[in-house]
C-alpha cells in the first residue's frame, strides 16, 4: 500500500463554518492522518495515508462541504512522509499571508434549534446557543484567523462541560469557536429606560415578553444591532412605534417563528421560501395575504410585507413564547445608523424605547438585515448585510490595488484583489457621521486584511458625495466614473460580461457628465467607455432635491415642460396658491430646477396625476404605490411615445395618461405607464442593435418593470442580463466603479 503525504492550501469561506471539524471526521474516515490549522488566507492541511482512500478524502472534501463553506483555491503540494500518528487540529497562525472577513452571521440550525426547546439539553432556553454550523461571525471578529481570541467570544471562558465538548470528535460542538452555556456564555439583562436591570438570564427574557404583550416597545441587541420590536397585531402598539420613531408610512419588517407561521401571512414561492428559510435569513418582500392578524399600520397601502424569520436562539425563545408575529425594525432614530453599543442605545433610542433586552457580548460591527425580493424569477439582494459575506467576483484582467468608494446613498466599497472584485457589505447613507466612520473602518479592515495598498480610487461624477471627497484627500491617481455608467457596469460585472453591451439604467437621480440630472438612460458601453445612446426627455425639477421628496413638484415639472405657465391649470396637485405662486415664479425664472432625465422621478410624477402619492413619506413611497396598483391589472395597452434622435419624448403618454385617469382605473393607467416604458426599452435596444442587454439603477427593484422590460427584450432576441447578488440600487455603483478601472483611456 502506497503511503503519500500531501500538504493542501485552501481558501475561500472555510473558517467559523465548521470546515476544521468536518476535515477531522473526513480524515478518519479515509484513514488520513496528519492536521489542519486556520491560517490569516485559510486553511493549511497535511494529510498522510494511502494514495486510494487520499484520493477519496479529497474528493469528499470538495463534494460534501458544510453549509455557507465555499473553496475558491485549492493547491495540492507533495511533501516528504512525515510518518503522522494521528489527525488533529492544531492552533492556528497568523501568517504573512492575507484574506478577508468573508465569514457570514449565520441563523440558528435545526439542531440548535431542537437544543434550546429540549428541557433535557444544558442548552434548554440558553438565547446564545451555537455550534460549528450557526451563529455570530463577522459581527463578532476583530480578525483573522477565526479563533475565539480574535473574536469578542474571548472574553467568555469555557467551563469543563463546555470544554469537553470542544474536544470531542463526534461532538456537534467540536472546535466551535461561539461555544457557551449558561454556565460560562453571554447572559440577558432586562433594563428600564434609564438603564436600571430589572431582571436577568431567563426572568428578564420572560419580563421582556410580558411588555410586549402589554403594548411596549422592546430595544433589542441582537446579532449585528438593535432592533425595536412590538406586538405586530396591536394596532395601537404599531401607531406608537410610528410616532416615537417619527416614520409615519415606511413599512415595517416583520419577524415570526417559522415558515409554516410565514405562510399564513403571505403567498410564498418555492424561490422565496428557499430565500426565506436559507442560513442568511434575510427579510423576504413578501405577497402579502388578504385577511391576516397583523395590524394595518405594519405596511399601510402595500401590497408587500417584509417577512424574516427568527435567526438567533434569542429571536426563537421570543417568538416562541411571544406567540404572534413581532415588528422587528432597526433601532435607531430615522436616518441615523442602527445602534450597536449598549450606552448608544440608551441615549439614541430614548423617547423611542420602553425597555431594553441587552446581552453583555459586544457587536463589533454593525448589520442591519438584509433584504431580498423574487424579481423576474430569481431572488435579488436589495440591500446585502447581514447573513451574507463579503462579496467575490472573478474578474478577468482587473485592474489590480484599485479601490472604489461607492456613492452618498446605500454606501458600499470594493477593492481589487488578485483576480476579484471583493464588495463589501451594505453600510448606508453618508450623510451620518456614525457610518462615515464606519465607512473608513471597512476600508481599514480591508486594507489589513488583504494587505491592500491602493495606487488609484474611483469615485463618483458627484463631487458634493462624502466618498467622492474621501478620494479626493487620497494621494494616489483619481478617476471620476459618471453614476449611471458605473450602475451598467455593475451588472455586467455580476455577470461576466465585456463590452459590447447596451446598459438600461433607470434610477432616481445622478449627475450626467452635461451638468443635467440623468437616471432614463441607454447606454452603449464600449472597450474605453460609453456613448449615451438615448435618454428620456428632460423636465425641471422645481425645488431640486425637494421634487425627490415630493412627487407632485415631478408632475408640475412635466406639465411645465408641455404647457408652460398654463401647466398649473391643467391638474390640481395639491398645492396652496401660496405655493403655486412661488413655483410658478421659480419656473418660470428658472431658480433652483435643475433639469432631470429621470425615470425615477417619472413614477413619483405618474403616481401624483394619479392621486397616489403627492408627497413621499420615505424613499421609493410613490413608486412602490404605482407598483402596487400596476401589479392589479393584466392590461397589455400601452401609451404613444416619440423618439427623436437621441431623446424619447414622453409627452404623449403624459398627455394620453391625463385624459385615461378621467375615465379608466389607477390600476390600469398604471399598467399602461409600466408597459410603456417596457416598449420603449424594446424600440431603443433595436436601434442600438446591441444583443447582450443589462438592467440596472435603483427602479430595477421594481418587480413588475423588470419582468416586463426582461420579457419584451427577450421576446425580441435579445440576451438580457439583471441582478441577483448585486443591488440594482445604489449599493451596487462601488462595483461598477471598480469594473471601469478595466476600460479607461490608455
Amino acid at each position: 500500500m502506497q503511503i503519500i503525504h500531501q500538504q493542501l492550501e485552501i481558501s475561500g469561506i472555510v473558517q467559523g463554518v465548521g470546515f476544521r471539524p468536518f476535515v477531522a471526521r473526513l480524515a478518519t474516515r479515509f484513514s488520513q492522518k496528519g492536521w489542519i490549522k486556520n491560517t490569516s488566507s485559510g486553511v493549511l492541511i497535511s494529510i498522510e495515508g494511502s494514495h486510494i482512500e487520499q484520493q477519496r478524502f479529497l474528493a469528499a472534501l470538495q463534494t460534501e462541504l458544510p453549509p455557507f463553506s465555499e473553496i475558491h483555491d485549492f493547491k495540492i503540494i507533495s511533501q516528504a512522509l512525515q510518518n503522522f500518528t494521528q489527525f488533529e487540529i492544531l492552533t492556528s497562525i497568523a501568517d504573512s499571508q492575507t484574506s478577508a472577513f468573508t465569514l457570514p452571521d449565520i441563523a440558528t440550525c435545526a439542531e440548535c434549534i431542537n437544543d434550546i426547546f429540549n428541557p433535557q439539553s444544558r442548552y434548554f432556553r440558553y438565547p446564545f446557543t451555537s455550534c460549528c454550523s450557526c451563529g455570530a461571525r463577522y459581527s463578532i471578529a476583530t480578525r483573522q484567523p477565526f479563533d475565539r481570541k480574535n473574536t469578542s467570544m474571548a472574553e467568555f471562558k469555557l467551563c469543563a462541560a463546555c470544554k469537553n465538548e470542544y474536544q470531542t470528535m463526534d461532538s456537534r460542538r467540536f472546535h466551535a469557536q461561539t461555544l457557551a452555556c449558561p454556565t460560562c456564555g453571554v447572559q440577558l439583562h432586562f433594563w428600564d429606560k434609564s438603564g436600571n436591570v430589572l431582571a436577568e438570564k431567563n426572568s428578564a427574557l420572560e419580563m421582556a415578553i410580558l411588555q410586549l404583550k402589554a403594548g411596549k416597545i422592546l430595544a433589542l441587541k441582537g446579532i449585528g444591532g438593535f432592533q425595536l420590536l412590538v406586538d405586530a397585531t396591536n394596532q395601537k402598539a404599531v401607531e406608537r412605534l410610528r410616532e416615537h420613531k417619527k416614520r409615519p408610512m415606511k413599512p415595517f419588517a416583520l419577524m415570526v417563528k417559522n415558515f409554516a407561521a410565514a405562510h399564513l401571512l403571505c403567498v410564498i414561492s418555492e424561490c422565496e421560501q428557499l430565500a426565506l428559510t436559507s442560513p442568511a435569513a434575510p427579510i423576504v418582500l413578501l405577497k402579502r395575504r388578504e385577511q391576516t392578524e397583523i395590524a394595518k399600520a405594519v405596511a399601510p397601502q402595500q401590497n408587500l410585507l417584509g417577512v424574516m424569520l427568527a435567526y438567533s436562539p434569542l429571536h426563537h425563545l421570543l417568538l416562541h413564547d411571544f406567540g404572534s408575529p413581532l415588528v422587528a425594525t432597526s433601532g435607531n432614530r430615522s436616518n441615523e445608523p442602527i445602534c450597536t453599543d449598549d450606552k448608544q442605545a440608551l441615549e439614541s433610542l430614548v423617547g423611542i424605547a420602553d425597555y431594553f433586552l441587552v446581552h453583555n457580548r459586544p457587536i463589533l460591527r454593525p448589520l442591519d438585515d438584509s433584504i431580498v425580493r423574487e424579481i423576474n424569477g430569481k431572488i435579488t439582494v436589495l440591500r446585502r448585510a447581514r447573513g451574507f459575506s463579503l462579496l467575490l467576483i472573478k474578474i478577468k484582467n482587473v485592474v489590480s490595488k484599485t479601490l472604489a468608494v461607492g456613492g452618498q446613498m446605500k454606501n458600499t466599497v470594493a477593492i481589487s484583489h488578485k483576480n476579484q472584485a471583493i464588495l463589501s457589505q451594505h453600510l448606508g447613507d453618508l450623510e451620518s457621521v456614525a457610518t462615515r466612520h464606519q465607512f473608513e473602518k471597512t476600508l481599514s479592515d480591508l486594507q489589513d486584511s488583504y494587505a491592500f495598498e491602493p495606487v488609484r480610487v474611483m469615485h463618483d461624477f458627484h463631487p458634493d458625495y462624502v466618498s467622492s471627497q474621501f478620494a479626493a484627500n487620497l494621494n494616489i491617481e483619481k478617476h471620476t466614473i459618471q453614476h449611471h455608467y458605473a450602475h451598467a457596469l455593475s451588472c455586467m460585472a455580476e455577470n461576466g460580461l465585456s463590452p459590447p453591451t447596451l446598459g438600461i439604467v433607470f434610477d432616481g437621480s445622478g449627475l450626467g457628465l452635461d451638468g443635467t440630472i440623468w437616471g432614463g438612460e441607454f447606454l452603449r458601453i464600449h472597450e474605453t467607455g460609453f456613448e449615451r445612446f438615448a435618454h428620456f426627455r428632460t423636465f425641471p425639477l422645481v425645488g431640486s432635491s425637494k421634487a425627490i421628496q415630493e412627487p407632485r413638484r415631478a408632475a408640475l415639472g412635466l406639465l411645465f415642460e408641455i404647457y408652460g405657465e398654463s401647466a398649473f391649470e391643467k391638474i390640481d396637485l395639491n398645492f396652496s396658491e401660496t405655493e403655486k405662486s412661488l413655483l410658478k415664479l421659480a419656473l418660470t425664472k428658472n431658480i433652483n430646477c435643475p433639469k432631470t432625465s429621470s425615470v425615477g422621478r417619472l413614477f413619483d410624477a405618474v403616481a401624483s396625476f394619479l392621486e397616489l402619492c403627492h408627497v413621499n413619506q420615505y424613499e421609493g413611497h410613490a413608486a412602490m404605490l404605482l407598483e402596487n396598483d400596476a401589479s392589479k391589472s393584466d392590461t397589455s395597452d400601452f401609451y404613444d411615445f416619440e423618439v427623436v434622435g437621441k431623446v424619447i419624448d414622453w409627452q404623449p403618454m403624459i398627455e394620453q395618461l391625463l385624459i385615461d385617469k378621467k375615465t379608466e382605473s389607477t390600476r390600469y393607467c398604471a399598467a399602461k405607464f409600466h408597459n410603456t416604458l417596457a416598449k420603449i426599452s424594446v424600440q431603443i435596444a433595436q436601434r442600438a442593435n446591441q444583443n447582450n442587454v443589462v438592467l440596472s439603477g435603483g427602479c430595477f427593484q421594481n418587480a413588475l418593470l423588470t419582468q416586463k422590460i426582461f420579457t419584451e427584450l427577450t421576446a425580441a432576441n435579445f440576451t438580457v442580463y439583471t441582478h441577483q447578488n448585486v443591488p440594482p440600487n445604489d449599493g451596487g455603483l462601488a462595483l461598477g466603479q471598480l469594473y471601469a478601472a478595466n476600460f479607461l483611456n490608455p
